[in-house]
């Protein structure tokens, strides 16, 4: 009897030290990696009166978009890239768009499309063609994350523009790619206003293991422009775990970052297939969409 009663009391006391540790996070636990109040609710800044009162709804931007073929040069090559841009005459903000591990396939380049679809000029480089990287690489090459860099000064240069600077948006791998383009390259300084990410890799993919799970990659604390990161509340744990970090890191440091994790969806909720998608992942896809498109908007007009 008594050695039951002190593992019930030692359970006890653990589960009262995980609340208290969740608690400070704002956030309540059952499992480690799983969030029943998400950051999103912490302030309900997403709260809108407009609809609550009166049912008013936000109209979506709709643009017919056409695409084409070009290309930029780095500094040993030239790298090929898809630019898309609303049909209607006139200069639109401009978003840098890049790839994961996947690559530029079908499915990803959907993500571009319809980024363009709301008023956008985007330009989508193929930074594994260029490089004759082959789909899903497990290890990293330094050198596209110049050949991001170069491509962040193309599309300022274009004159389809509206300002001279641009927004970025990425997934998974993309988003360590674009983050050393803004650090280590200096794009924040002068032409990125702002940083889109789904579910990414904040971490060199040539570190070590323990590396991937337990930190992150040391330019995540320089991050200066303007954030806003997804993923899903089933994403995995060790692409969970650095997000999260880097998330707490910065609002600390007191930089403008927002997090939003969407229940019931994981990895790839933004471009998974009709033969294995869900109705979660089509309403977290639309609702990232239109808040990307507010975000950029926000900081580019």
């Amino acid at each position: 009897m008594r050695v039951m009663l002190s593992i019930a009391l030692i359970m006890c006391t653990q589960a009262v030290s995980t609340t208290v540790r969740a608690q400070d996070w704002g956030v309540m636990y059952d499992k480690s990696w799983v969030r029943y109040l998400y950051p999103q609710d912490e302030q309900k800044w997403w709260w809108d009166n407009d609809w609550w009162d009166d049912g008013r709804l936000a109209i979506p931007v709709n643009h017919e978009v056409s695409v084409e073929e070009v290309s930029y040069r780095s500094d040993d090559g030239e790298v090929p890239a898809y630019l898309f841009r609303p049909k209607t005459a006139g200069l639109y903000p401009g978003v840098f768009f890049q790839h994961g591990r996947r690559g530029m396939d079908d499915l990803t380049l959907r993500h571009p499309r319809r980024l363009a679809a709301r008023g956008f000029v985007v330009l989508a480089p193929d930074l594994w063609f260029a490089r004759f990287v082959d789909k899903f690489p497990i290890g990293h090459d330094p050198a596209v994350e110049l050949d991001a860099a170069r491509g962040i000064e193309f599309l300022v240069s274009l004159p389809y523009i509206s300002s001279d600077r641009i927004c970025v948006v990425s997934h998974t791998r993309g988003g360590y790619i674009t983050l050393k383009a803004l650090v280590t390259h200096g794009k924040q300084d002068r032409e990125v206003a702002c940083w889109v990410s789904y579910y990414p890799h904040l971490q060199d993919p040539n570190a070590a293991e323990p590396m991937q799970i337990y930190k992150y990659a040391p330019e995540a604390e320089d991050l200066k422009v303007p954030a806003l990161i997804f993923f899903g509340e089933h994403e995995q744990y060790q692409r969970h775990r650095p997000i999260i970090f880097v998330y707490e890191l910065l609002k600390q440091k007191r930089r403008d970052i927002r997090l939003i994790v969407y229940p019931g969806v994981g990895r790839g909720f933004d471009f998974r297939p009709r033969h294995v998608r869900t109705f979660a992942d089509d309403l977290a896809a639309k609702d990232a969409m239109m808040r990307t498109a507010a975000f950029i908007r926000r900081h580019l007009e």
